[in-house]
């Protein structure tokens, strides 16, 4: 029997390496001669990095940058390819786990650590940057990123706007002449995992805001703000980018990419399902084992899970997502190629006993799983 386990991180419990590692166990446990396959995976946010770099035997590389609140974080970043590539995950340096919960805000957060690792990226002479923008903290429009590739946003009195999404409601002009130059030679994919617009009641602030601390009248000033600087943009650049799929990503990061580079937003489970020659690895496989941290509406959006399940089922393979919790419509998957839904969690169980357990839950949920499997293997040949 030959088992894929291909899982995403457990956010803020179990990184994807981690996870593979607790489903491999949980399945040997079961079935003692499986041969069993580790394919850590991402979408564009946490664990990106690691991910393809392991994947194409890269080298990992640090930066000191600007974090969210602009206090001094390291950030990991990648170089593959021979240096030709980077890759660049941004919730490395503008991430919501950068931030502690009662300090976030994402009226006044930035991705100016962001454009930091571009410029690093840049520096060592990759010639393509995958960027992935899962996990932000916040809602600036890329605003702080694009100011460290040299770009002035200015106020009506020529002054530039401080830090943060808020300060884009007093957008008067945008000065792009000082964008590094290097950007024009260089491709940049952006490993996007959901397809949300800029503005709008599924737009960047009304659908994310509320997990980066946004109260209800913040995601009013947010998306009024978003859709001001999408039409200064729109006057700098001659692209209109409020509309289009995935502009909203990381709190208009996705939109800042687009209107001042020359990106391409692509899924960002598509770009490392490809780099680990996922496809190829389905020959002969019996099932593959997902997972991510919740499982809700949100993962039919793009989401690894899916990702994962719309390539296997390419080759009629079966898949079964072990989740550590089934939120709002998590059976929405079940019509995007998951055969099966399961939680890690046995029981009642604190957040923090769950976060603190991941990985023994994990591989218990597995071996779960594996006997109820043997089971149907028994009753299938009665």
């Amino acid at each position: 029997m030959k088992i894929v386990v291909a899982p995403d991180s457990f956010k803020g419990s179990v990184s994807a390496f981690k996870a593979a590692i607790a489903m491999e166990k949980g399945v040997k446990s079961v079935f003692l001669r499986a041969r069993v396959i580790k394919v850590p995976i991402a979408d564009g946010g946490e664990g990106t990095v690691e991910a393809m770099v392991a994947a194409a035997g890269g080298n990992i590389q640090y930066e000191l940058v600007r974090g969210p609140l602009q206090k001094e974080v390291k950030a990991a970043w990648g170089l593959i390819d021979k240096g030709e590539t980077a890759v660049i995950e941004m919730a490395a340096a503008s991430g919501l786990t950068l931030v502690e919960k009662e300090q976030r805000d994402p009226r006044i957060t930035t991705t100016y650590g962001t454009g930091q690792l571009i410029l690093a990226a840049l520096q060592a002479g990759a010639k393509r940057i995958i960027i992935g923008i899962g996990g932000s903290a916040t809602n600036d429009g890329g605003m702080g990123m694009l100011k460290a590739l040299g770009v002035k946003f200015l106020d009506a009195k020529g002054e530039q706007l401080a830090e943060g999404g808020s300060s884009l409601k007093k957008l008067a002009a945008i000065d792009t002449t000082g964008l590094d130059a290097r950007l024009k030679d260089c491709e940049i994919v952006v490993a996007c995992d959901v397809d949300n617009p800029l503005c709008g009641s599924q737009g960047a602030a009304a659908s994310f805001g509320p997990q980066k601390g946004a109260t209800t009248a913040m995601i009013a000033e947010l998306d009024a703000a978003l859709y001001h600087y999408a039409q200064i943009a729109k006057m700098a650049t001659g692209k209109d980018m409020a509309a289009y799929p995935g502009a909203g990503a990381a709190g208009g990061l996705g939109a800042g990419l687009l209107f001042f580079t020359n990106a391409k937003l692509c899924p960002g489970v598509d770009i490392i399902l490809e780099s680990v020659g996922f496809a190829a690895l389905m020959a002969s496989t019996n099932l593959v084992i997902t997972g991510e941290g919740c499982t809700d509406f949100q993962t039919a959006h793009g989401k690894a899970p899916v990702g994962v399940a719309k390539l296997a089922k390419q080759f009629g393979v079966p898949v079964v997502c072990l989740s550590g919790s089934l939120g709002k419509e998590a059976e929405s998957v079940l019509n995007m190629g998951i055969d099966g839904l399961m939680s890690v969690i046995p029981g009642p169980m604190n957040l923090e006993e769950c976060i603190i357990n991941g990985e023994v839950l994990i591989e218990s949920a597995a071996a779960r799983l594996c006997r109820l499997l043997k089971t149907g293997i028994l009753l299938a040949g009665s």
